[in-house]
């Protein structure tokens, strides 16, 4: 027979943890990308942006004065079926 112990505390340490780690990821998250930033979240150089789908008419920008904005959960989704759509050679 097996007898397993469990100390409580150490679990709801670890549960509170956890939880704190989540919440502050979801503070941190931004609504708007600008280009230095998309260039950051997808390892591309703005040319390469520029070159592969920053004038597709499906990827989500605004101009707002001289800066481009992106917003960050349209363009993520843009990326995900963008890249889908290119095979790998």
């Amino acid at each position: 027979m097996l007898t397993v112990q469990v100390d409580e505390q150490v679990i709801e340490q670890r549960f509170h943890d956890e939880l704190k780690k989540r919440l502050d990821q979801l503070e941190n998250q931004q609504v708007f990308w600008d280009m230095k930033t998309l260039c950051k979240v997808t390892c591309m150089s703005d040319n390469f942006i520029k070159d592969q789908f920053f004038y597709d008419t499906r990827f989500p920008k605004f101009r707002i004065g001289k800066k481009w904005l992106f917003p960050a959960k349209e363009a993520e989704s843009f990326l995900l079926k963008w890249i889908k759509e290119h095979p790998t050679n």
